[in-house]
């Protein structure tokens, strides 16, 4: 008991000196290279020390804080959507060890080979489409790493050009649903993930249109950053690949178009698609929707025999087949979601199990794709999960010394006007985000900051428009998740760089792929603009 005492002075009543020694502490132990779960459970333990004393660590062990730490990770752990991380990291792997993502970029390089910058265009397309798949960031920059960086370098691009769209269209998984990133923060915020879903497509495909229109007039402006690849002979071109074009998405329309007909009888057959009072209507499952799709299937047909004739068809389906795989999977991923037919974990497994079966129709899910897509998603999984025990445990002991509302009541007691409340911590994101991990930041920070928005008059966020009052907190979301978009490609840790370098030849450098960065930063920070300035953009589709 006596040693107990010697320690007194470890007690900390003032909670900002404590919340200052959190903040140094951390730096520190991340510094040295502790890992942010262990770093996170050391300082919850810190937390508690000082705030009830160092006997509390021998008196009631397992009881009174101790039990908050461990209702908070129990809490976490527990939560059922947290089962749909682990299968879409597995989802992730099996795409990328399996021919679908390669035979994608092939043919979206048939349809956009002769365009200036047309292989930059390809990996930005190709990176939204694996956005819309999994969500996963680190496995998409690596990814175009292999795939693309090679023909981009061997084609002659500016190397710089090259790194900074891999980097930057293979982060926009934090973006473009089902986000990993959006998953977390409805866990932590009791927001709804659907929600968030469907407030984060227009920002994400914003961003994604910006790099897009970013790389053609750069392209365009200085040719010699992009040299167009020699002609084959046999390429079609001009009009003719256009026609071509058409009759592959009309085919693909009639597909489409018949296999939703198809779950329409179902649904009323069933009558699960009956109209009820207070129920949102299932998105394309009612009945008053067939005219729509028998009209779609009316003009594909038309276009196939009338425009396009059925052999142009036949030749762009052999061009464009590539892209079929990945359209089937984001339809039964968002399709299940917003059809009203699943949850988010429950689409999740149905994506697994759909790029599963493609894999075996193509004959290329061997038991060594499946094996070594385990083992990675067992090891991604492990780091996010103790990275969520340390955070939680931090959050918890943190609001019981009373922190969250200490850096409330230090945001608004600077009497700051409401954007520059949000500026600030818009700031403090992208400093964390150099430096931590977003699961991290979600865990420690959202609990704090969170409140404190949800406080602030809805009238004054922004600047053109108004943000209706229910939606503030996924608005939030949705600017989180910008910042996070920013922090992958941000020095000194922005991890972007480490995937790419992980699989770049051994001449490009660190610094090389971080320069090649900063243009790409910039159009980030100025879609984060577009959100703060006008935020009802977020709650377009709600």
């Amino acid at each position: 008991m006596e040693l107990i005492l010697d320690f007194g002075w470890m007690k900390v009543s003032d909670i900002g000196t404590i919340s200052l020694i959190l903040l140094l502490g951390m730096f520190a132990l991340l510094a040295i290279g502790m890992p942010l779960g262990f770093a996170s459970a050391f300082l919850a333990v810190a937390t508690l020390v000082m705030k009830f004393g160092p006997d509390l660590l021998f008196r009631d062990f397992g009881r009174g804080p101790f039990a908050v730490l461990g209702q908070a990770i129990y809490r976490q752990m527990t939560n059922y959507v947290l089962i749909s991380i682990p299968l879409f990291i597995f989802m992730a792997a099996l795409l990328e060890r399996s021919g679908i993502a390669r035979d994608m970029y092939s043919s979206l390089n048939m349809w956009l080979s002769r365009t200036r910058g047309g292989i930059a265009v390809v990996t930005s397309i190709m990176a939204v489409i694996m956005a819309a798949m999994s969500g996963i960031i680190g496995g998409e920059v690596v990814l175009l790493g292999l795939i693309a960086l090679p023909q981009m370098l061997r084609l002659g691009y500016d190397r710089n050009l090259a790194i900074g769209t891999i980097c930057a269209s293979g982060s926009l998984g934090t973006m473009i649903p089902p986000s990993i990133v959006l998953i977390f923060y409805g866990l932590v915020t009791e927001t709804s993930i659907k929600a968030l879903f469907t407030a984060s497509f227009l920002p994400g495909f914003m961003l994604a249109s910006f790099f897009l229109i970013y790389i053609l007039v750069r392209t365009r402006l200085n040719p010699g950053l992009a040299p167009l690849p020699p002609a084959d002979p046999g390429d079609p071109a001009g009009r003719e690949k256009a026609l071509m074009f058409l009759g592959f998405l009309a085919r693909m329309t009639l597909w489409i178009a018949g296999a939703l007909l198809v779950r329409v009888a179902f649904l009323t057959a069933t009558g699960a698609n009956r109209v009820q009072e207070g129920v949102a209507p299932i998105f394309l499952g009612m009945v008053s929707d067939i005219p729509w799709l028998v009209g779609a299937l009316a003009l594909a047909l038309a276009a196939i025999l009338l425009a396009v004739g059925p052999e142009r068809t036949r030749a762009g389906w052999q061009m464009g087949k590539g892209l079929v795989a990945p359209t089937v999977v984001i339809g039964v991923v968002l399709g299940s979601i917003y059809g009203g037919i699943t949850g988010i974990t429950e689409a999740a497994g149905m994506g697994v199990v759909a790029v599963f079966a493609i894999g075996l129709i193509r004959r290329e899910m061997t038991f060594e794709i499946v094996w070594d897509s385990l083992m990675r998603t067992l090891r991604s999984t492990g780091t996010i999960i103790w990275v969520t025990i340390g955070a939680a445990a931090l959050a918890a002991a943190y609001t019981l010394a009373g922190g969250p509302n200490y850096v409330a009541n230090l945001i608004v007691g600077a009497d700051m006007p409401t954007m520059g409340i949000i500026l600030v911590m818009m700031l403090i994101f992208l400093v964390m985000g150099m430096f931590m991990d977003w699961v991290g930041i979600v865990l420690l920070i959202m609990p704090v900051f969170l409140p404190i928005v949800l406080k602030l008059p809805p009238a004054e966020i922004g600047v053109l428009g108004q943000l209706d009052p229910r939606h503030v907190a996924i608005w939030f979301g949705v600017v989180f998740c910008m910042n996070m978009q920013v922090s992958f490609l941000s020095p000194p840790f922005g991890p972007a760089a480490f995937y790419l370098k992980s699989v770049a030849p051994p001449e490009i450098s660190l610094t090389d792929i971080f320069s090649g960065f900063l243009p790409f930063i910039g159009l980030q920070i100025l879609a984060l603009s577009v959100l703060l300035i006008w935020p009802p953009i977020v709650t377009l589709f709600l």
